[in-house]
């Protein structure tokens, strides 16, 4: 029975195992072992995991008989994943277990514990060695493609030998072609000459001969002359008799060295071929570094490699002496991380391989750049409404980038940044239009981005959306025309100014004192209000962008506007547009004077804020969009307040 078992310690189980299940267990510990042994020699940390078959074998010891014949071993397992034998120093068990008290200290539940933890680290053990079989796998098939590569490299370069041999071969055999044509055909002109030297000497003999055998004497005398002279003439023909040209051949040392070198190339490690940088990859730089890459597509040995950069600068003079001064590094890796750079910068890199035989060509230069500073959000050019923001900056950088992110926020009652945050990205210029909600308010900034990614974030400005708020421009204001510090108060001051001290531009206005502000470019509802004393002579309204800047505000069909006049004996006050007013009476002196713009309905109205009373409404259908506008036709001060809720009586 397989019940009989001794729990001994928690760290410790004591089983008492009949024989026969002894065996069992003991074979199957022994098919441990070898499992064991075999990933002993396949792991490289053996030596180091307590997992070999010493920690595996089970050992007899004293062997306890039962009193019904069968025989008991006694066995300890313990936690730590050994498990071995030890003797029984208890007394023998009885066979139904419970008179010795066995089941109660036997709990299954333990054991099953144990084995469940020895299998789970047993199997940990084999998915380990299955990784590491799969890494040597990878190693194999490496080597085994180094290999390749190698004899691919061998039999090119053997190729490369039998090819120069041959062709050696080939060009010593028509060396010798040549040459040998050349001396047959000097041999055969030396016996062509010799032939014909021996056809003239036998007709020489021959002639002799006849004139000698001559009887009539008259007649020798008459021939032999010219006999005797041409026979003289043959005599001092010089017949050279010996070869015109050798019988040896010339065989000259054949040169071998470019092969001997192809030998020795075979076990010399080549120097590397240029390498190829990449191009600069999205968000890989940051302000002030970049993250090079480069490859290298050969299978030249390399152990390092140098990255040269320096910063491209415009208008460079072509003296060299000039020119920016070249940095380097030295790395090991195809990657590299060049730090200490310079904002919004533009550098040109390239790279270089060595080995122990030499130094590569360089590679092609590459342009890569460092990401741009943070804008400048340009707060007095920016203005709202409860539907939308428009924003402008300024980018703060030499080299131009290629869009703009904004990044908005809505904020809490106390001025604390929510978690909602939307950003517009591909913003090609430096202003931007944003759709809000209103009654909220909102953390606007804005990030530069070019190839290598994003720049951090500007210092972040405060829009609330509660009612329309725009600043003055002050490029189109009067030269008599002064600002308050915060933008929003204009004063006409007592001294009146000639004509020539007055510095005009081609926006500001000429004839009337007056400034327009800048109203945000959204169609919808719009509401400000301006503040003024009783004695100040005043004109407030919209007009078109483009009014003329030379004439009164209301005196044309681009502007339309309030006007205060102070007399004598009362206020008078004019609603002018194309230079006429419908006659009306205020009783009542405004001070503060509400102005409400509808473009949807088409209306400019004017309110005596102070009393909610209504004062009058122009009808219009504005085409284009309008400005504030505001003069002053007396020395005083004007104060222009914006940003604030529209009374529910304005749009009514």
């Amino acid at each position: 029975m397989l019940g009989d078992f001794h729990l001994k310690l928690p760290t410790q189980v004591i089983l008492l195992i009949p024989t026969p299940v002894h065996r069992a267990v003991s074979a199957l510990m022994d098919s441990n072992d070898i499992r064991g042994g075999r990933l002993d020699v396949i792991s490289e940390e053996s030596e180091q995991q307590d997992f070999s078959r010493e920690s595996s074998t089970m050992e007899a010891y004293n062997v306890v008989p039962e009193p019904g014949g069968r025989t008991f071993q006694r066995f300890s397992v313990n936690t730590n994943e050994s498990l071995r034998f030890e003797p029984c120093e208890d007394s023998c068990p009885s066979p139904t277990g419970a008179e010795d008290g066995y089941d109660d200290v036997f709990e299954k539940g333990e054991c099953e514990g144990e084995v469940t933890s020895i299998r789970n680290q047993l199997q940990g053990k084999v998915a380990e060695m299955e990784n590491f079989a799969g890494h040597l796998e990878e190693i194999f098939l490496t080597v085994e493609e180094n290999f390749g590569r190698q004899e691919q490299h061998l039999e090119q370069h053997y190729n490369d030998v039998l090819q120069t041999l041959s062709q050696r071969y080939d060009d010593r055999e028509t060396e010798l072609q040549e040459e040998k044509k050349g001396k047959l055909e000097s041999l055969y002109n030396q016996l062509v000459a010799c032939g014909q030297a021996l056809d003239t000497s036998k007709e020489l003999i021959e002639t002799a001969q006849e004139v000698y055998r001559c009887q009539d004497k008259r007649l020798f005398l008459k021939t032999v002359m010219p006999v005797i002279k041409r026979v003289e003439e043959f005599a001092k023909e010089d017949i050279d008799l010996s070869l015109s040209t050798s019988l040896e051949f010339i065989t000259p040392l054949a040169d071998l060295s470019d092969v001997k070198t192809m030998m020795d190339s075979i076990n010399i490690v080549p120097a590397p071929s240029a390498p190829v940088i990449n191009p600069q990859l999205p968000n890989s730089a940051t302000q002030t570094s970049l993250h090079v890459c480069w490859s290298l597509f050969s299978d030249d040995t390399v152990e390092y490699y140098e990255l040269y950069y320096r910063p491209v600068l415009e208008d460079t003079p072509a003296d060299s002496t000039c020119a920016p001064q070249e940095s380097k590094v030295k790395v090991k890796e195809t990657h590299c991380t060049v730090t200490e750079l310079l904002p919004n910068a533009q550098y040109e890199l390239w790279v270089t391989a060595t080995n122990t035989t030499g130094i590569s060509p360089a590679s092609e230069k590459a342009l890569y750049m460092t990401v741009p500073s943070p804008p400048v959000i340009k707060q007095r050019e920016c203005s709202s409404c409860p539907e939308a923001a428009l924003i402008r900056w300024e980018s703060g950088n030499t080299n131009p980038v290629d869009c703009y992110t904004v990044e908005l926020s809505e904020t809490g009652t106390v001025g604390t940044e929510n978690n909602i945050t939307e950003s517009i990205v591909a913003v090609p210029t430096c202003q931007c239009l944003i759709q809000l909600q209103a009654g909220r308010q909102y953390l606007i900034s804005v990030r530069a981005v070019n190839i290598g990614g994003p720049s951090d974030r500007s210092d972040a400005i405060t829009i609330s959306t509660t009612g329309t708020f725009f600043y003055l421009l002050e490029d189109t204001a009067h030269p008599c025309l002064s600002m308050s510090e915060d933008g929003f108060t204009i004063f006409y001051g007592d001294e009146e100014l000639p004509i020539t001290a007055m510095a005009f531009e081609d926006n500001t206005f000429t004839r009337c004192v007056a400034i327009l502000g800048d109203l945000i470019p959204v169609r919808g509802r719009h509401y400000w209000e301006v503040e003024v004393d009783d004695e100040t002579e005043f004109r407030v309204g919209v007009a078109y962008e483009d009014t003329e800047r030379d004439a009164y505000l209301g005196a044309n069909g681009s502007s339309w506007c309030m006007r205060h006049i102070r007399t004598r004996s009362r206020h008078k006050y004019e609603f002018l547009h194309n230079g006429w007013s419908p006659d009306l009476r205020i009783t009542v002196h405004p001070v503060r004077i509400g102005v409400a713009l509808d473009y949807d309905r088409g209306t400019l109205s004017f309110f005596n804020a102070n009393l909610e009373q209504h004062l009058h409404t122009f009808h219009c259908h504005f085409h284009n969009y309008v400005h504030p506008c505001f003069s002053l036709d007396n020395p005083g001060a004007l104060t222009v307040h914006n940003g604030i809720q529209a009374p529910d009586y304005t749009f009514i």
